[in-house]
C-alpha cells in the first residue's frame, strides 16, 4: 500500500501529517511505541524542511510518501529546498548537560534514533530522505 501527502512549507500544515499517519497506522498493526516514535521522527523531518529548507517568504512543498511493506513502514520525504543531508550531521553528545550542549541538532538525532534506517540522496534538485521502521 502506498499513500502520499504534499504540504506547503507552512508549519501550520503539520496537523495534516498526524491525520495522514493515523490512516497509515490504522491499516497495519503497530504498537503505540512504534506509532509515537514514527510520528515524532516524521514530524521532525517535515518541520525541519519547512523551517530551514526554503528561504524565508518563498514557496515550497514537502512531499511525504508512505509505503507499507510486510514487516516495515517506509517514509520518503522529498523537497526542492536547499541541499541538506541529515545523515551527515554530527550526532549530539547527549551525555552533556543542557547548559553545555549547543543549541539544535536534537531533531535530527530523534529521526536517526527513532527509525531503524535513514538514508539521504540529492537527485534532480531534490532532497530525498528515506526513513524505515520495522513493524
Amino acid at each position: 500500500m502506498k499513500r502520499r501527502l504534499t504540504l506547503p512549507n507552512d508549519l501550520r500544515q503539520i496537523p495534516q501529517l498526524e491525520g495522514f499517519l493515523e490512516e497509515i497506522f490504522g491499516s497495519v498493526n503497530v504498537t503505540p511505541e512504534i506509532s509515537s516514535g514514527v510520528n515524532l521522527a516524521l514530524e521532525e523531518a517535515v518541520s525541519n524542511v519547512m523551517k530551514y529548507g526554503y528561504a524565508p517568504g518563498s514557496e515550497g512543498f514537502v512531499d511525504i510518501e508512505a509505503v507499507v511493506r510486510k514487516g516495515s513502514l517506509e517514509f520518503i520525504v522529498t523537497d526542492t529546498g536547499i541541499p541538506f543531508d541529515p545523515t551527515a550531521a554530527e550526532m549530539p553528545d547527549t551525555t552533556l548537560g543542557v547548559e553545555e550542549r549547543p543549541i539544535g541538532g536534537l531533531g535530527i538525532y530523534l529521526v536517526r534514533t527513532m527509525m531503524d534506517k535513514v538514508s539521504y540522496r540529492r537527485e534532480d534538485g531534490r532532497n530525498i530522505l528515506t526513513m524505515t521502521k520495522k513493524i
